[in-house]
């Protein structure tokens, strides 16, 4: 097979001639409204020497493709990305089936949708798998040729691919000018720690006691078959799948896996194969257009234009600037990008372009360090309490790492109303944000004076806070020193209905609770947990006096003396007290419903639609006239956590108690994006060897794996659209950590912002967080948005900050109490994935309400 498909369209003397290399190789990437889109991206970026440039399947005429490779020869090679649903469906696949029949000529690669599509396309039938897999692993053999060159094949070669999808292509049914190159070993399906080598986690355990402690536990549970991956025992029987395809006088090829997955073995390999394969088919069958090429096209460079790519295009749209196609001045007669605004990032300074009409204001700061304080004073309750504790500590933030254990977190910040630039900014969705592609809203502005005007922002939130950071000027000295990256600005949440600012179409449910209300802080007070320090810092507008905060700070902070600091302690324990309001918590969802709405996510699974849902309710209480500060004081003892969080908004009658485990996206002063997804979770024990094994269980649970690593794909994904080419990686994948009351599995991604793009950008890029939505994340959001029964509000949103200088640091609000208008409310929920049970779903889900449930009962 291989001899016939190179004799066919290149020749077998031209395969004798030495290689010669392009400069750069030039990709079309056609993206199917996936999550993983980018990952490729990233890949060929490195690989290309040059960036692809990304169109949604619907973007783009064929009229512009033919333009774009016949007229303009701008693309060397087409890839087909990922996507819900199934080819045979038009809205799922676009535009891509006329490609596949018409560009015979150019070379292809698909991608698990764009695989099925090549086969759909040619007469071969779309069936269901003989089972859905997602996030596991398979071995795969293949028949050599050239698109798997280099690369292992069979049982134990170390060639293991992810795979994420429920339909294939039946093989019984590929025509004759189809041939399939690569298979599945078997039909056993891998949990990503199965492909480890146990010597490799034994290394893990420094002493040979918990070597051997380890050893004794893993193997009574697998005697009691607790490790069995269900997958392995559940009876399915099939032949092998077909893994990948290529057509017999065509350069085009598909494969089912995902070769751009993080846990895939050679995935880089099959991209850089693709390239050769692509240098090959136009260096030896046109070089004229080769040196054609090369005289009008060196010099082009593919710049992502930032300020259309977080807004996802609409599937309705065709008159829609492409996100990434500017080319440098002198290719402007020829570039793609003719309709794209000249002052598009990549070109120009963003601070100085972007928005020329706002009134600039520079700020500048004061700080001072107190050394050890903390641990002199009580630490950050008592300074806190003493502070900003007093009537009712209305309008009061505190970012709190209450949970610090193996430097989780290290920085709590607190403040109140603070002086002159202190203002609160309070934003609710307009009545047609459940229409599609509207997303302006209602602003409301109370500054230090009390005075209060209101705005309709007609392009949102994150445009408004752009604009406002990117207004500010600041000197990089003053804040030289400090040891952390919040040093006054924005502070408060995003409510997860804001996702239609980030590509979603509609919110079906309207929240009854502001979308967004951020604090501009300019006064505050950090604490360093790591030495105990406490820092006061105060911003003011350059040429206006000082405010005395500074000052009357100090003294109180000074002013604490052991003695009073505890008389503090037991005034503001606020112990429970007798209530009227002993009524349980009430479920917006039975478990009937509940395990009902499983049941209908596991159908869309089944069906292609989705890989992971992420699925959620709220229960809710009346609890009147309740001391919300007490409250969240017994919250923080009960169950600390790293990323806590007190929020105060008086006037909107709103206070938040959040004990979240989970940061969803920090950038520091470095520039280095950070998301730690928490995916899995299991109850810690009531001994200390019955909560090593359910650690275990979790640890080697194939379907928390499953469902970690796809939230982990696409959280690259997600940085792989702000980072710079071949920065983005995963230092830890799948750790588990463990909290006063669960258990939970953890990885970290990280990459480089590309310099040509705004904090505000990086944030819009990625919301809501992936581990809330599911994967891919527009189709996911969708289909919840048609399963829930009411808004998820602030949960599932972030909380956090906005810093002055362009750094953030957002949690993921879970394991969180609303109290609003005299209610209590607490999301909670779990992701869907193929191997899931409803029963246990429903289980998981009440586990996730226990710690903030049980603090409020115990306290009202």
């Amino acid at each position: 097979m291989r001899g016939h498909l190179e004799g066919s369209f290149m020749g077998r003397k031209r395969l004798e001639e030495p290689n010669r290399k392009l400069e750069f190789v030039r990709t079309l990437l056609i993206d199917n409204y996936d999550s993983y889109t980018y990952n490729i991206y990233q890949e060929l970026s490195i690989i290309n020497g040059v960036p692809p440039v990304v169109v949604r399947n619907d973007e783009w005429t064929w009229r512009d493709f033919c333009r774009y490779l016949y007229e303009e020869n701008a693309f060397d090679n087409i890839v087909i990305s990922p996507g819900p649903g199934s080819p045979a469906c038009p809205a799922d696949i676009g535009i891509c089936l006329q490609v596949l029949l018409e560009c015979s000529d150019v070379p292809i690669l698909g991608v698990c949708l764009g695989h099925q599509a090549l086969g759909y396309v040619h007469g071969a039938e779309i069936i269901h798998a003989p089972e859905p897999v997602h996030g596991r692993l398979s071995e795969i053999e293949h028949n050599g040729c050239r698109l798997f060159h280099g690369i292992p094949s069979g049982r134990n070669s170390g060639f293991e691919v992810v795979r994420y999808h429920s339909l294939v292509i039946d093989a019984e049914s590929l025509p004759k000018e189809l041939i399939a190159i690569a298979w599945t070993t078997s039909t056993d399906k891998l949990s990503y720690l199965e492909t480890l080598k146990f010597d490799d986690i034994l290394d893990a355990y420094e002493s040979q006691d918990r070597k051997k402690k380890f050893l004794d536990t893993v193997s009574k549970q697998l005697k009691n078959g607790n490790y069995q991956a269900s997958i392995h025992s559940n009876g399915v029987q099939s032949r092998k799948v077909v893994m990948g395809i290529m057509h017999s006088t065509r350069p085009h090829y598909g494969v089912q896996f995902h070769p751009e997955s993080i846990a895939t073995c050679h995935g880089n390999k099959i991209f850089r194969n693709f390239r050769q394969i692509t240098e090959d088919y136009w260096l030896r069958l046109r070089p004229p257009f080769i040196q054609e090429r090369n005289a009008r096209h060196t010099a082009c460079m593919q710049v992502p234009n930032a300020s259309q790519l977080f807004r996802e295009v609409p599937r309705s749209s065709r008159a829609v600037k492409n996100s990434n196609e500017l080319f440098r001045d002198a290719l402007r007669p020829r570039q793609l990008a003719c309709d794209a605004d000249e002052s598009s990032f990549g070109l120009f300074d963003v601070a100085n372009i972007q928005y020329p009409s706002i009134g600039l204001k520079f700020l500048k700061l004061k700080w001072r360090k107190f050394d050890r304080l903390a641990s002199q004073v009580g630490g950050a309750r008592n300074i806190f309490c003493e502070l900003f504790g007093n009537n009712k500590a209305k309008n009061t933030f505190w970012l709190d790492s209450s949970s610090i254990e193996k430097e989780r977190a290290r920085f709590s910040f607190m403040g109140d109303k603070g002086g002159s630039l202190w203002k609160q900014v309070t934003f609710r969705l307009s009545d047609q944000s459940d229409m599609e592609f509207a997303s302006g809203g209602h602003l409301l502005i109370e500054d230090a004076q009390g005075s209060t005007r209101s705005t309709y922002l007609e392009e949102g939130l994150f445009d408004f806070l752009n604009k406002e950071l990117l207004s500010i000027h600041y000197e990089e000295k003053d804040y030289e020193g400090l040891p952390f990256d919040f040093y006054g600005g924005y502070i408060g949440y995003i409510g997860y209905n804001l996702k239609v600012e980030c590509g979603a179409l509609s919110n079906r449910h309207k929240g009854r609770t502001p979308d967004a209300c951020f604090f501009f802080a300019d006064n505050l007070v950090v604490i360093d947990h790591l030495y105990e320090d406490v820092y006061i810092l105060s911003l003011h507008e350059e040429n206006t006096p000082m405010s005395p905060w500074l000052d009357d700070t100090e003294q109180k902070l000074i002013g604490l003396r052991a003695s009073s600091t505890r008389q503090l302690k037991q005034q503001s324990l606020h112990a429970p007290t007798a209530s009227s309001h002993k009524s349980a918590f009430i479920s917006e969802r039975s478990r009937e419903g509940y395990v009902n709405d499983v049941e209908s996510c596991l159908k869309y699974i089944k069906d292609g639609e989705s890989y992971e849902l992420c699925l959620t309710t709220q229960i809710r209480k009346q609890v009147g006239e309740i001391d919300s500060l007490g409250l969240y004081l017994h919250l923080r003892e009960k169950n600390p956590a790293p990323y806590a969080a007190w929020l105060s908004f008086s006037k909107e009658d709103l206070c938040i108690c959040c004990s979240s485990p989970e940061r969803f996206l920090r950038l520091d002063k470095n520039d280095i994006l950070e998301a730690k997804p928490i995916k899995g979770t299991i109850a810690r024990g009531s001994t200390p060897e019955e909560d090593e094994q359910l650690k275990l269980r979790l640890q080697y649970s194939e379907k928390d794996q499953a469902e970690n690593l796809m939230i982990v794909d696409l959280l690259r994904n997600d940085l792989g659209r702000v980072c710079e080419p071949g920065s983005v990686h995963v230092p830890s994948l799948m750790d588990v950590e463990s909290y006063a009351t669960v258990h939970t599995m953890v990885s970290t991604i990280r990459g480089k912002k590309q310099s040509n793009v705004s904090a505000v950008d990086c944030v819009r890029a990625a919301f809501p967080g992936g581990s809330m939505t599911g994967a891919p994340k527009l189709r996911s959001m969708e289909l919840l948005d048609s399963i829930e029964s009411c808004s998820r509000g602030i949960y599932s949103g972030s909380i956090g900050f906005f810093s002055y200088n362009r750094t953030f640091d957002l949690n993921i609000v879970i394991r969180t109490v609303v109290i609003h208008e005299g209610e209590a409310s607490i999301g909670a929920g779990g992701a869907i994935v193929a191997l899931s049970n409803p029963e246990d779903e429903y289980e998981e889900m009440i586990l996730k309400t226990r710690a903030p449930a049980k603090a409020v009962m115990e306290f009202n």
